[in-house]
């Protein structure tokens, strides 16, 4: 089954690079085209037996499953633009979580999915999440079988995409920030490099999350464990919990009010 990519910059890329290299898929079964076509051509480079399409039309009449790895506002534009190819056989899956399945299938006479991926997913981690609209069994069972190679799938509805994605997706953007001030702190109040700073608080991230994913401690276990009561992480611990009481609730109202200003212009371009 051909598969195609619209879109190759930074999570079309991704989503590419960790297809292939987890055998999910060969290069001879991918197509693909970006608007600045050097970035297509400059990923043939790597993967020369994938084919560059010279546009999205040409992805859409040779490929079955077509993801669209574009900006929410472009994605209607571009789907109006390829109407006339659009057939009952295809298979479109968007990876932008401002766009329902609903408005996915209002514009289009195919089967519909959205699959909103992480950049974690790069290091066939992490997971991803997925929603279904109009979407034949056999469709639906290929594409988690896809993203099973590079991720853990779930399965999300439309009232939790937000937050959703919030965790998954834009998690380790936050959690890569944090810990940058964690070593930063740490340059400017003691005699550490930076170079062995970044080492040790890197390491420490790694090693964080193999005892999670290899279930030795839950979070509040490993808490419980580092924190010996009245020494040196617990007195660490009081000034987190003074001074971060309530940041992520801040966070999440800013990501969500921020997600509703995108849904109020898509839904002007889907007229809903």
């Amino acid at each position: 089954m051909k598969i195609g990519v619209i879109g190759t910059g930074n999570m079309g890329r991704i989503l590419i690079e960790a297809l292939l290299e987890s055998k999910a898929i060969d290069a001879t079964e991918l197509i693909i085209t970006n608007r600045t076509i050097e970035k297509a051509i400059d990923i043939q480079k790597k993967y020369p037996q994938l084919e560059v399409a010279a546009s999205p039309e040409n992805v859409v009449k040779g490929a079955t499953i077509i993801f669209l790895c574009v900006k929410p506002l472009d994605i209607y534009p571009l789907l109006k633009e390829l109407s006339p190819y659009w057939t009952k056989d295809h298979c479109l899956v968007s990876i932008t979580s401002p766009i329902t399945v609903q408005q996915l299938e209002s514009a289009v006479p195919c089967h519909v999915a959205r699959v909103i991926p992480s950049i974690t997913n790069r290091a066939l981690s992490g997971s991803s999440l997925m929603t279904f609209g109009r979407c034949a069994a056999h469709y639906r069972a290929y594409i988690k079988q896809l993203f099973q190679h590079i991720s853990n799938p779930y399965d999300i509805e439309q009232d939790i995409t937000r937050i959703a994605s919030d965790l998954a997706s834009c998690g380790p953007a936050f959690f890569s920030y944090l810990l940058r001030q964690f070593i930063d702190a740490a340059v400017r109040k003691t005699n550490i490099s930076k170079e062995m700073a970044t080492a040790l608080a890197s390491e420490m991230i790694i090693g964080l999350g193999e005892l999670l994913k290899k279930g030795v401690y839950t979070l509040p276990a490993l808490q419980e464990k580092v924190c010996v009561r009245g020494g040196i992480t617990g007195e660490g611990i009081s000034v987190l919990e003074e001074e971060l009481n309530g940041i992520f609730d801040h966070v999440f109202e800013k990501t969500h009010a921020k997600f509703g200003e995108e849904i109020e212009k898509i839904k002007k371009q889907f007229n809903d």
